[in-house]
């Protein structure tokens, strides 16, 4: 049975479990805590921005945190930094192809597990347990590689994912 859609402070309350739930599973998935919330409460946001302070106040955190958790998302690609002419104040955005970047760049994780589990190979013989397991694990970090790039072509195609020719 589908939710309604909640009204008022309900509606509120319900963006803010949202969010947080988002973030933890951002959280859960290796991003830093409060670079996942601050990276939450951008997304959900209406204008698609938010300033430090905004952030701060909705997050209920003091600049420090913020300023760390934005350093850290730019480093990382997932959010741009803007300022409108006149403005002093920097907006925070998300990069709307923030995921199809991370994911483009899972190849060098993967290539380092795949040449680790290779070393590993030259220790352990394929025909022995840890040697069987390197070998699958080799040959699936192989298989992820030659695969992400056929991948991100096709969702590319589909959506013509913006900054990405």
């Amino acid at each position: 049975m589908a939710e309604t859609v909640e009204t008022g402070g309900d509606q509120e309350a319900a963006e803010t479990r949202f969010m947080e739930r988002f973030a933890m599973i951002m959280s859960d998935s290796g991003y830093p805590r409060m670079a996942a919330r601050v990276f939450s409460a951008i997304l959900v946001s209406e204008e698609g921005r938010r300033t430090a302070a905004d952030l701060g106040e909705q997050l209920q955190v003091g600049p420090p945190a913020i300023s760390g958790a934005v350093k850290y998302l730019m480093q990382v690609g997932m959010v741009t930094r803007e300022r409108d002419p006149g403005d002093r104040r920097d907006h925070y955005r998300v990069d709307q192809a923030a995921w199809y970047k991370a994911a483009l760049s899972s190849d060098e994780v993967f290539r380092r597990f795949e040449e680790g589990a290779r070393e590993g190979l030259a220790v352990f013989d394929p025909g022995t347990p840890a040697g069987a397991r390197l070998d699958e694990i080799q040959r699936f970090f192989a298989f992820l590689r030659s695969e992400v790039p056929n991948l991100m072509h096709r969702w590319q195609e589909l959506n013509s994912v913006p900054g990405d020719s």
